[in-house]
């Protein structure tokens, strides 16, 4: 891990394929003890934990990526938050996203999100680029953490695109308590990377951009390796990164504790095809052994609400009304399982579903 010392920008052209970061990916969080319960639906409430906030400023920030600063609409300060925290944003559609916070943690007057365009993907990041508007109210719950900046003698922090957004706060953390960082800040080209500037400012440590356009793609042994023992390994980006890194981390430095967050579901392992019956829709959809659910339930109907994909936030929970299940979220209890499923993670035990859709 890099000392204490001027920040610089090494473009790392020796560092060789390890996949591509194309396309755009949305903002997915990890699961913590307290996050499942904050997240359902009906989430367990304390006073301050959701607020209708007011868009105050929306600046592009890179090609295809905004950075939307909220403030509370009620003029009062907001809840305190720490690196690596994200926020639950309700559109004016009723669709549900979540996103990190990216600002300063002792800024309790607004919230930062920057969002990146994604047109082929559900529609959330579409609205916010192009309806939402300064004034605007939208309802905001949170903060949530499940990325917690540990305490750790030095720190490797690797981001794919729009993955700089919670590890930016961390950077400036570690940067005004001078512990040695070092970061690497991949993407597909420099006009696609949010918060270069910010990145420029920074003095004690060390950040390598690496664009693909400029350098080709990238692998992460020289870095991985570079990683001081005992570090504290923080990775943000598509799922090809993240699994890539951590699996180099594993070989190369097994000391280093590693955090991370992915932009997309897991793949489904050791999935059967089933059958899941809409009944208030009146018809039935085939789900595939690689396909979740609720990918396959949207095609029927599109409209079903969903926000994690991964099990933790309980926006797609689902009443079951037959047939046995194969649970593999997060957050619901054993009396939940009875009778609901999130349709984004779980599946049929058997070969049929019946569910209140």
């Amino acid at each position: 891990m890099t000392t204490a010392g001027r920040a610089s920008f090494i473009p790392s052209p020796s560092l060789r394929v390890l996949g591509t970061l194309t396309g755009a990916y949305r903002y997915l969080f990890a699961g913590s003890r307290v996050a499942p319960l904050l997240s359902r639906p009906d989430p367990v409430r304390r006073t301050g934990f959701e607020r209708r906030c007011a868009v105050t400023e929306l600046q592009p920030v890179a090609a295809d990526v905004v950075h939307v600063t909220l403030a509370a609409a009620d003029g009062e300060e907001l809840a305190r938050w720490q690196p690596g925290a994200h926020i639950d944003v309700t559109l004016a559609s009723g669709r549900q996203r979540q996103y990190s916070l990216c600002g300063d943690p002792h800024d309790r007057h607004t919230y930062r999100i920057a969002v990146r365009r994604i047109d082929d993907g559900g529609g959330g990041s579409r609205e916010i680029h192009e309806t939402l508007a300064v004034g605007d109210e939208i309802t905001v719950r949170g903060p949530r953490n499940a990325l917690r900046l540990v305490s750790a003698p030095s720190y490797l922090f690797v981001a794919g695109g729009i993955g700089i957004t919670p590890i930016l706060p961390m950077v400036k953390t570690c940067h005004r308590r001078g512990v040695p960082w070092r970061l690497l800040y991949l993407g597909r080209s420099r006009t696609t990377m949010p918060f270069l500037d910010d990145l420029a400012g920074l003095d004690t440590g060390t950040v390598e951009v690496h664009a693909d356009d400029e350098h080709g793609t990238a692998s992460l042994e020289s870095v991985l390796a570079s990683a001081d023992a005992g570090a504290a390994a923080y990775l943000c980006g598509p799922p090809g990164l993240m699994d890539s890194a951590r699996r180099g981390l594993g070989e190369i430095n097994p000391s280093a504790s590693v955090h991370m967050e992915r932009f997309a579901p897991p793949p489904v392992i050791d999935g059967r095809p089933f059958e899941a019956r809409l009944e208030r829709s009146g018809t039935s959809v085939d789900v595939a052994d690689d396909e979740s659910a609720l990918a396959a339930i949207r095609r029927e109907v599109p409209g079903v609400p969903y926000s994690c994909r991964q099990g933790f936030c309980g926006t797609c929970r689902t009443r079951v009304l037959a047939g046995s299940v194969d649970h593999r979220d997060r957050i619901l209890s054993d009396d939940e399982r009875a009778d609901t499923m999130l349709i984004c993670v779980s599946r049929a035990a058997h070969d049929r579903l019946v569910l209140d859709l």
